[in-house]
């Protein structure tokens, strides 16, 4: 019983011992990516728990101290009705983030069953698609946000459909690449010779290797998704006030006769920091994720 313990206890240990030499590793390699990325989690965290960090409410306006720059009271000063500027980017942290994983997550995986079902099935259905992706990526992606954002009316999930739509034809375009050289591969033609059906050759030996590319957009495209939404937000086609979102208080600030400094550099810095984080967190990720880009930085 003591031998089969031990073995045990090797067993569990041996997977985490790797997994930590393989995180270690990553994080020598890419030192710069890495300290992004902890800077990425933290923003998440934030989010999170946005309600208990969050030193007031970010709703109660307060007359008395109007368009007030930062004091002891209020760190980054008030908006134009006396809210909390600290408090709102707090709480803008949490709606930024979940509208930005939603739809990208939403849009980036429609892309990818779109697109691996294009590159295996092929013909018509490939070439119909490819055409319909052309069409989706002649729109710019906040003109085509803004459309539909506009025709849908403002609310949290129109905001996050419109987001969404733009990520689908980005998805598809670069996960059928990858789909396309893995169909070729002589494992899925033995697969095919086997008898094996095409469901389980999609979702057994082609979707899997398409996993790495489906994790590199996903990261990439929340920086997109946030300036995305904060745009939308400034523009007027974002959610509706008085839901604190940094494209909401950008929109605020603009809207003043003569807007206050720190009503446009606090919302702007956040927004600036969590997309820079996220895109230098993506490009790591890309590049342990791919043997040419790993094999030259070894």
């Amino acid at each position: 019983m003591a031998v089969q313990a031990g073995f045990e206890d090797k067993g569990v240990k041996r997977p985490l011992e790797s997994a930590l030499s393989w995180l270690r590793t990553l994080a020598r390699r890419y030192r710069l990516s890495s300290i992004w990325g902890v800077v990425a989690v933290l923003i998440v965290l934030l989010g999170i728990f946005a309600p208990l960090i969050s030193p007031d409410d970010p709703l109660r306006p307060n007359p008395l101290v109007r368009a007030q720059g930062p004091s002891r009271q209020h760190w980054l000063g008030t908006d134009f009705i006396g809210r909390d500027v600290l408090s709102r980017i707090v709480h803008g942290t949490t709606w930024s983030l979940f509208v930005a994983v939603t739809s990208v997550l939403l849009g980036t995986t429609l892309g990818a069953v779109w697109a691996v079902a294009s590159a295996f099935f092929g013909g018509t259905f490939d070439l119909l698609g490819e055409r319909l992706v052309e069409v989706l990526l002649s729109f710019p992606p906040i003109l085509l946000a803004l459309l539909l954002a506009s025709a849908l009316g403002a609310s949290t999930w129109t905001v996050i459909l419109s987001i969404a739509a733009t990520r689908v034809a980005y998805g598809t375009r670069i996960i059928r690449s990858q789909a396309l050289a893995v169909r070729d591969i002589p494992y899925v033609e033995a697969a095919r010779s086997l008898g094996a059906s095409s469901w389980r050759i999609i979702f057994l030996h082609i979707a899997p290797q398409c996993i790495g590319v489906y994790l590199v957009l996903i990261t990439t495209s929340l920086g997109i998704a946030i300036v995305l939404e904060a745009t939308l937000g400034f523009l007027g086609a974002g959610i509706p006030p008085p839901t604190p979102t940094w494209g909401n208080m950008l929109g605020d600030a603009a809207s003043m006769l003569i807007p206050k400094w720190h009503l446009v550099v606090f919302p702007g810095l956040a927004i600036v920091m969590t997309v820079l984080a996220f895109n230098q967190f993506g490009d790591g990720l890309r590049d342990a994720l791919d043997p040419r880009l790993r094999g030259a930085n070894l």
